[in-house]
């Protein structure tokens, strides 16, 4: 363990993706998911957004064009976790979803958050979530975090997104 913690005020910045095709990947990040195209070098590189930041995914295929996604029981990228502001805007992400026909893995309620799970076209995995309010979040009599693992009601999150 580290003398002293990190600083709080560290973030993550952005990821960047290795993709077998950009046009794809840009048709899921901005087609579907509204990421704002930011910069694009060819068909080498992307880079996208939201809300004007220079990016928050990087998109490459400088050593992964027309390749196939990692094998499953190898290491690497688990998933990239994207943080919506509120329930509405979450359950507009899954409108989104459903009306491209992109399947979710699962969708989950941990106490903390509500998250849908899902895979981008080159199999990294995608969490699309929305964190609880700090004062809502599940603690035991001592005070210490008891995340939780149960099934979100997509129905209801569904119900909460603006028309499409």
């Amino acid at each position: 363990m580290p003398e002293a913690p990190i600083d709080p005020r560290v973030d993550i910045g952005h990821v960047h993706l290795k993709v077998a095709d950009l046009e794809r990947a840009l048709g899921f990040y901005c087609g579907v998911l509204g990421f704002d195209l930011v910069q694009r070098l060819g068909d080498a590189a992307a880079f996208v957004s939201a809300g004007g930041y220079h990016h928050h995914i990087g998109l490459n295929t400088w050593e992964s064009m027309g390749g196939p996604p990692p094998a499953p029981g190898t290491t690497g990228l688990y998933h990239i976790a994207i943080r919506y502001p509120d329930r509405r805007s979450l359950g507009d992400a899954l409108r989104r979803l459903r009306g491209a026909g992109i399947p979710l893995d699962g969708a989950s309620d941990h106490g903390v958050s509500e998250a849908l799970y899902l895979r981008d076209p080159d199999g990294n995995g995608v969490e699309l979530y929305r964190d609880l309010p700090r004062s809502e979040w599940p603690r035991s009599a001592n005070g210490e975090l008891r995340m939780i693992t149960r099934p979100l009601d997509v129905r209801a999150l569904l119900a909460e997104a603006p028309a499409g």
